[in-house]
C-alpha cells in the first residue's frame, strides 16, 4: 500500500528557525521529503509522507499545524500570497487515484482533530468539500472570512465559529496531485503579471485545470505569474509555459526564469518531455531508475 501524501502550507517564509520548527514538528511521525520557502509570498510550502501509516500521518500534521500557531501571528503577517491562517491550506493527497476515497477519510479525520484539539475553525475543501478550492475561502483574507461565517453564508465543518486572531482558520482538504510553478517576467509592473494571469487561468478562459495570479515580488523587482496546474491530464506543464510565454510577447514581455514549488510527479515531468523528444507514449517503464525501484 502507498502511503498518502500531504502538502500543507504555513505562513512563514522569512524565519528559518521558524521554518526549521514547523518541519521538525510536521517530520514527528511522516516522512519530510522537501520545504519550499519563499520570503516574498512568506509562505512555505512543505512536503511530507505517511510513512508509517495514516494514523502517524494525521498526528504528524495535527503537531506541524500546532507549531506553526505558535510561530506564525496573523496580525502583522506581509506577504504576497493570499492566506486565512498561520496553517492556510492542508491537502491530503492520494499517489495514486484508487486512494482517493482513503485520502477523503483521513481529511475529515485530520480536520475533526485540528477543530477538537487546537480549537480552531476547520473549512473543508476540493474532494471533501463539495469540490471548493482554496482560493474560494481566502478572497478578503481572514477579516472578510469571518464576516461571511457571522453572516451565515459559511460555517466551519470542525471547531469554533469564531477564527482564531493569530492562527486564522486552516483549510483542510482532499485532492489530486498539482503542480505548483511560478513564472518571472522581464518586467516589474503587476498589471502585466495580473493580465498575463487572467488570460492562462481557466476561469478566465484560458487552459483547463490553471489556477494563476500576477504579483511583484519585492525582493527582485520582477513580476511573476503564480500558478497551480491543479489537472495534470487536462494541461500538460509545457503548454502552461508555451501559453505563458505567448501571453507574456503579447505584452511586450518575456519569461525570465521559472521555478518549481515543492515536488512534482514523474508524470508530469514525461509528459512535458515527450513532444519535444518526439516520444509519444513515453512514461515511467522507460526511466531506468523508476524499474529500479523495489514493488
Amino acid at each position: 500500500m502507498l502511503p498518502l501524501e500531504s502538502v500543507p502550507n504555513v505562513s512563514q517564509g522569512r524565519d528559518a528557525a521558524a521554518i526549521d520548527t514547523v518541519g521538525e514538528a510536521f517530520a514527528s511521525r511522516a516522512r519530510l521529503l522537501d520545504v519550499h520557502s519563499d520570503a516574498d509570498h512568506n509562505r512555505s510550502v512543505f512536503t511530507l509522507v505517511g510513512s508509517e501509516g495514516d494514523e502517524a500521518l494525521v498526528d504528524s500534521l495535527v503537531a506541524g499545524i500546532d507549531k506553526a500557531t505558535e510561530v506564525v501571528d496573523l496580525r502583522t503577517h506581509e506577504g504576497v500570497h493570499p492566506r486565512v491562517g498561520a496553517a492556510d491550506v492542508v491537502p491530503i493527497v492520494p499517489i495514486r487515484q484508487e486512494d482517493m476515497d482513503r485520502a477523503c477519510e483521513l481529511a475529515v479525520s485530520l480536520g475533526r482533530r485540528v477543530g477538537a484539539e487546537l480549537e480552531l475553525p476547520v473549512f473543508l475543501y476540493g474532494e471533501v468539500g463539495n469540490g471548493r478550492r482554496p482560493a474560494f475561502f481566502r478572497r478578503g483574507g481572514p477579516d472578510e472570512l469571518q464576516s461571511r461565517v457571522d453572516a451565515g453564508e459559511l460555517t466551519p465543518d470542525f471547531g469554533p465559529a469564531r477564527l482564531d486572531p493569530r492562527a486564522g482558520a486552516v483549510l483542510v482538504g482532499a485532492r489530486k496531485p498539482l503542480v505548483a510553478f511560478n513564472v518571472v517576467l522581464t518586467s516589474d509592473d503587476a498589471d502585466v503579471a495580473r493580465a498575463i494571469a487572467a488570460a492562462v487561468r481557466e476561469s478566465g478562459g484560458g487552459l483547463p485545470g490553471v489556477q494563476a495570479l500576477g504579483l511583484r515580488l519585492a525582493s527582485s523587482g520582477r513580476a511573476q505569474v503564480s500558478m497551480n496546474v491543479i489537472d495534470l491530464e487536462r494541461a500538460a506543464l509545457h503548454e502552461v509555459v508555451e501559453r505563458v510565454a505567448s501571453e507574456a510577447a503579447r505584452c511586450g514581455v518575456a519569461i525570465e526564469s521559472a521555478e518549481l514549488v515543492g515536488l512534482l510527479p514523474v508524470a508530469a515531468v514525461l509528459t512535458a518531455a515527450a513532444e519535444p523528444l518526439r516520444l509519444p507514449g513515453l512514461d515511467w517503464t522507460r526511466v531506468l531508475e523508476l524499474n529500479l525501484l523495489p514493488e
